[in-house]
């Protein structure tokens, strides 16, 4: 018992242990927090249910998203087409899991790229200060001031065709394009909140001790500070996925984003628009069930932040 108890009284593995656990501690509490915010661990299964399905569409649908049939207009909801059919006789039910594959990887892709933009401009900016801040944040508010909506226009027609031939016209280049525009213009709330959460942590006493034991900056930025700035970023993370769905929805229905025959949620519901135009007012299902998708997958993305934002929050009971 003697020589166990010297074992774990080592320096190094006491400290070593002490950090495992209170980091698991840390993790443990943040999950009941999280489990305890009933609508956000609801949200959390139901938005892990409908990527399942978009990712495993081929499996669970035996229909082709683009292929016609136009002995089947518009037909209603049953057992065989649970959606129905859209003006050209294809399954909606096919294209609403094939479009959510679309529009959730660019709702993902186009946080992720903004995140990671944001954080590097505001860590910069926030450490290091001086001219630094001052060349960063006026970038920052140089792309603040750009009116949102018609750049993301421009931007979006300028790089459908991207200047590889291989790829021109796919829908790869669509998404790419997309994912681009509304990644520029998103980043800069993240600068915003890491460069203000760096400007109060760097005066702290660990990072005087960090600095006096020699730790290069870079490191101190990495390892020390972003660490302690990560859970308001990953809280705006997921509103700008929600974000993000909602500018490539309102794109695609206005016709400036992915391109058909590839569907996402919103050219379905340009597509709608135009067939219930062109054909009536039958077939109202082919715009109900996209946009249901958009309204439930952002509704439940927004639970989720609200339920990190609880659960992260340091002055939570």
């Amino acid at each position: 018992m003697q020589s166990r108890g010297l074992r774990d009284n080592q320096p190094g593995r006491s400290a070593s242990a002490g950090v495992a656990w209170r980091s698991q501690g840390m993790a443990r509490l943040v999950w009941w927090r999280f489990v305890r915010h009933r609508p956000a661990l609801v949200s959390l299964i139901l938005i892990g249910l409908l990527l399942l399905a978009a990712f495993l569409a081929p499996v669970l649908s035996p229909y082709d998203p683009n292929k016609l049939d136009l002995d089947n207009q518009l037909a209603l909801p049953s057992w065989q087409h649970p959606m129905g059919t859209d003006g050209l006789g294809r399954d909606l039910l096919t294209r609403v899991l094939y479009g959510g594959r679309i529009s959730l990887t660019i709702g993902i892709m186009a946080m992720a790229v903004a995140t990671m933009v944001g954080i590097a401009v505001g860590a910069l900016a926030g450490f290091y200060g001086g001219w630094v801040d001052g060349v960063l944040m006026r970038l920052t508010d140089m792309f603040l001031a750009f009116p949102g909506l018609l750049i993301l226009i421009a931007l979006s027609l300028a790089l459908r065709e991207l200047p590889i031939p291989a790829l021109r016209g796919t829908a790869f280049a669509s998404v790419a394009a997309i994912v681009a525009v509304i990644a520029l213009l998103a980043w800069m709330t993240v600068a915003k909140l890491v460069r203000a959460t760096f400007l109060s942590l760097k005066q702290k006493e660990f990072v005087e001790a960090a600095r006096a034991a020699g730790v290069t900056n870079g490191r101190i930025i990495w390892r020390h500070l972003l660490p302690n700035a990560i859970s308001p970023v990953i809280v705006d993370a997921t509103f700008r996925t929600a974000t993000a769905i909602i500018t490539e929805s309102g794109l695609s229905y206005l016709g400036f984003g992915v391109q058909p025959p590839t569907p996402t949620w919103g050219n379905m519901l340009q597509n709608a628009q135009d067939q219930m135009t062109r054909l009536g007012t039958n077939g109202p299902w082919t715009a109900i069930f996209p946009g249901l998708m958009i309204f439930i997958t952002v509704l439940a993305i927004n639970f989720i932040g609200d339920g990190l934002r609880d659960a992260l929050d340091p002055y939570t009971r």
